[in-house]
C-alpha cells in the first residue's frame, strides 16, 4: 500500500503557498473553493502528519482517530477555530494553530465597508438600479443614518475590534466597547468600557468581532437585541454571536434600522428571513478576501506546519 504523503491540504489556497509547503513536504491538496466531503475527508486524512484545514472542516475525536497517532499538527487557514475540538486534539498531545494578525486590517475594512453599506441603504439602492424601476432623486429619497459623531459599540475589542475602532476616528464617532475583561487604557485607546446590557443599551451603531464560543453563541439573542435603542444598525463579522432568526424579527418589526452580517452560522445557508429583509446588507464571507491577505494567511498556516515537523513550536499556537 503506498504511503501518504505527510500532508493534507483540505482546500485550494492562494497562488504560491502550496508550492512554499511542497518544497519541503509533500502534500495531497483537495483542489477546490469547495470544502471536502466528510466522508472523503475521514478517508483521505489517515496517515498524515499535518492538515491544514478551513473553518469548513470539523476537526474532532472521530477526525483525529481516522489520521491516526502520527499526526502532529493542525494548521486551521482562519484566525477563528470553533471547528476544532481543541481539547481532543490537546489529549492526543496535537497542537492547533492558526492565523491571527495577518487579517486583522482587511476584517477591520469590511466592518466599515458593511457599515457603511447598511446606515447609506446601499443595498437598496443599488437593488433598485438594477431593476430597472423608474426613479427620482427627491428630499425624502432613501434616507440613510448619519454616522459622524454617532457613538459606535464594539462587541469584541480583540485585534480586530480594535482595529475598527481606530478607524471610527476618522467619522469623530465616540467609541464604547464591551470584553469579559476591560483592556488596559494603552490598548482600549480611549474607548470605553461597559457592561454588555449596558452597552447595548447606549450603541446606536454595534459591530460584534468577539470570537465564537460556548458562551458567546447566541449572545445577541431576541432579548439582547431588544436592548439596541430604536433604529440601531448591528454589523455581525462573527458567525454564531448573533441569532440571525432573531435579527432578521428585528428588522421586520423595525426595531432596527438595518443590519450587516459577513459571517453565517450554517455556511453556506443564509436563514430565508434573513434574505427577505431589505435592510439587510449580507455578504458571503469576504472579511479577509483580499489578495495580500488570503496569502499572508496561507503562508502562515504553511509557517505553522514547516516549524512542527522540524521539531520546533508552532508559531501562532491556539490555547487549548
Amino acid at each position: 500500500m503506498n504511503e501518504q504523503p505527510p500532508v493534507l491540504v483540505t482546500r485550494r489556497l492562494a497562488p504560491g503557498v502550496v508550492e512554499r509547503l511542497t518544497a519541503h513536504h509533500a502534500a495531497t491538496v483537495h483542489d477546490s473553493d469547495l470544502p471536502m466531503a466528510r466522508a472523503d475527508l475521514l478517508a483521505a486524512v489517515r496517515g498524515r502528519k499535518a492538515l491544514v484545514t478551513t473553518l469548513d472542516d470539523r476537526v474532532d475525536a472521530e477526525l483525529l482517530d481516522a489520521a491516526g497517532p502520527g499526526l502532529a499538527i493542525v494548521a486551521n487557514h482562519a484566525v477563528g477555530h470553533h471547528n476544532i475540538d481543541k481539547a481532543a486534539c490537546a489529549d492526543r498531545g496535537i497542537p492547533v494553530t492558526n492565523t491571527p494578525g495577518v487579517l486583522t486590517a482587511a476584517t477591520a475594512d469590511m466592518a466599515w465597508a458593511l457599515l457603511l453599506a447598511a446606515t447609506r441603504r446601499l443595498g437598496e439602492g443599488e437593488r433598485l438600479l438594477r431593476s430597472g424601476e423608474t426613479w427620482a432623486w427627491a428630499p425624502n429619497f432613501l434616507l440613510g443614518m448619519e454616522l459622524t459623531g454617532t457613538p459606535l459599540g464594539i462587541l469584541g475589542m480583540g485585534r480586530i475590534g480594535r482595529a475598527v475602532a481606530r478607524r471610527a476616528r476618522g467619522f469623530d464617532m465616540p467609541v464604547r466597547y464591551h470584553n469579559r475583561t476591560p483592556l488596559p487604557p494603552e490598548q482600549a485607546d480611549g474607548a470605553e468600557w461597559l457592561p454588555l446590557d449596558d452597552l447595548l443599551a447606549t450603541s446606536p451603531v454595534l459591530v460584534v468581532t468577539c470570537p465564537l464560543g460556548d458562551a458567546t453563541r447566541h449572545l445577541l439573542d431576541a432579548r439582547r437585541l431588544a436592548l439596541l435603542p430604536p433604529g440601531a444598525v448591528v454589523v455581525s463579522m462573527t458567525a454564531g454571536v448573533v441569532d440571525e432568526v432573531a435579527l432578521a424579527a428585528a428588522l421586520e418589526s423595525g426595531a432596527l434600522f438595518a443590519a450587516a452580517v459577513d459571517n453565517f452560522e450554517h455556511e453556506p445557508a443564509v436563514p430565508s428571513a434573513l434574505l427577505a429583509q431589505d435592510r439587510a446588507v449580507l455578504a458571503p464571507h469576504l472579511g479577509s478576501a483580499t489578495v495580500r491577505t488570503r496569502q499572508a494567511m496561507g503562508d502562515l498556516a504553511v509557517d505553522n506546519v514547516l516549524a512542527v515537523l522540524s521539531g520546533k513550536a508552532p508559531v501562532t499556537p491556539v490555547a487549548r
